[in-house]
């Protein structure tokens, strides 16, 4: 698989066969696993993967230093369990939609025929994304007699068609995926065990993202029932938020941008994000500083720049009184 990033002015900055690709699934029944980082002068990663019986684990670590354009060709078709962590990314599903893009704490599940692909991903820090790729003859294992949401994809899967569980927009990744997520990452175990483990959880996963969208948007906040129109509202709300850290909206500016009343911008808010406005852009700045600490390489002052703190001191304060710990201190 040949992948080639361009800058802004499309300007081609690297060319290469990229070391993991969805097109050498393995159908090894024994676990295969591979680790690769690298520093570019335009971004750095960190990748770990684990292969096995049709399945492709990728966990990825990135920073952005510019604006980038990414194209691939040479795609064998695969189906992808995308969970973005944190970040944004902007790519296209060839006969489902253009401009498909993922942001923090989203997921979807996608499948698509074509054999190129493109992606444009902006500056930023932090970028953590998990993607589970599955051979189409694995999923379709996987799929078959099961929920009636993930029979329609599959049945989209088996007649070589473009496919996306939710298609109105990508759900939000809930607690308990989250918990799925980190227990995936933090996994201790070796060989035979590590390849059991990993099978169970990415059914878990499945099964989470089967449920979430089955049961629809049905949140009800004190007897009243979000529509999905508000739904969305509420994820502009939250998107507003991550985009402008170093200076948010208030609320009253976020009422207006997102066409919410104020009363239905803070308690749906509250619903579906399960903390307050201004609870979830402190908690997103301390936990992305948190991780750009454990990254090393940055000063506090950039850090506390980079997470969207007016002063080192305010940050200081903030991440003391969020983890129990000075940041200097935290390790």
């Amino acid at each position: 698989m040949t992948v080639v990033i361009k800058n802004e002015l499309r300007e081609i900055l690297l060319q290469e066969e990229f070391p993991f690709s969805p097109g050498t699934l393995s159908t090894s029944r024994t676990i295969i696993e591979e680790s690769t980082e690298r520093k570019l002068e335009f971004g750095t990663y960190n990748i770990q993967e684990s292969k096995f019986d049709g399945i492709h684990l990728v966990i990825c670590e990135a920073e952005v230093y510019e604006d980038l354009f990414v194209d691939t060709d040479d795609v064998i078709p695969h189906v992808t369990m995308l969970f973005m962590e944190r970040g944004n990314i902007c790519t296209s599903v060839e006969g489902v939609r253009q401009n498909f893009t993922f942001s923090s704490l989203q997921h979807n599940i996608v499948y698509s025929p074509y054999q190129e692909e493109s992606a444009e991903l902006k500056k930023q820090p932090g970028i953590q994304v998990m993607g589970l790729n599955f051979i189409p003859e694995r999923f379709l294992e996987l799929a078959d007699n099961n929920v009636q949401v993930l029979g329609k994809l599959a049945d989209r899967v088996a007649n070589n068609q473009s496919a996306i569980l939710t298609d109105k927009r990508n759900p939000l990744i809930t607690p308990k995926m989250k918990t799925v997520l980190a227990e995936i990452r933090q996994c201790q175990y070796k060989g035979g065990l590590k390849k059991l483990f990993l099978q169970s959880k990415i059914m878990e996963l499945l099964a989470l993202q089967c449920d979430q969208a089955e049961s629809d948007i049905g949140i009800t906040v004190r007897g009243r029932k979000i529509p999905a129109r508000e739904i969305e509202q509420l994820h502009h709300a939250r998107q507003l938020l991550l985009d402008n850290m170093h200076s948010p909206p208030s609320l009253e500016q976020l009422s207006r941008l997102t066409g919410l009343n104020e009363f239905k911008l803070k308690s749906g808010f509250k619903a579906i994000f399960e903390t307050t406005v201004f609870g979830y852009l402190n908690d997103h700045r301390l936990n992305l500083a948190r991780e750009l600490i454990l990254g090393g390489g940055k000063s506090l002052a950039i850090i506390a720049d980079e997470a969207g703190y007016s002063s080192p001191q305010h940050f200081s304060n903030a991440f003391k009184k969020k983890f129990g710990v000075s940041p200097r201190n935290y390790d």
